[in-house]
């Protein structure tokens, strides 16, 4: 145990890094905010194309053909521009806090999954325009 007591710039550095990383947690929170809304937009872009879809194929709803896709379409497309809006403003965010800052923050999961709902968005996509992905 080192009873050697910290001098004034040893407190100012580890109190420093402490609120680094606060405000690191505080993007990554913000982050999956940005992530979760664009994951309900495609879902539910998704599903109502599919819901209207069969309705339409049944033959006994009131729409115009093209609404289930164009109403899909423009969810699946919200939802992943407000997840690419995310992802950005993260970067950004971050690069500007950490600055010339030594310190190197953990991997983000929530990056990596925020890119990977934008691959599910794509894919959700094709699946609408061309029928891929077996949905």
């Amino acid at each position: 145990m080192n009873d050697t007591p910290l001098t004034s710039n040893q407190l100012a550095e580890q109190r420093t890094e402490l609120a680094l990383a606060r405000t690191i947690m505080a993007l990554e929170r913000t982050l999956m905010a940005w992530l979760r809304t664009g994951v309900a937009l495609i879902s539910f872009g998704f599903t109502i194309f599919k819901f209207m879809d069969a309705l339409l194929q049944k033959g006994n709803a009131g729409i115009r053909e093209n609404a289930p896709r164009n109403l899909g379409l423009f969810l699946i497309l919200l939802g992943m521009g407000l997840l690419t809006t995310g992802i950005l403003e993260y970067k950004m965010a971050k690069k500007n806090i950490l600055g010339e800052s030594k310190i190197k923050p953990p991997f983000s999961f929530s990056l990596l999954a925020s890119i990977g709902v934008l691959i599910v968005g794509l894919l959700t996509l094709l699946n609408i325009f061309f029928g891929l992905g077996g949905f």
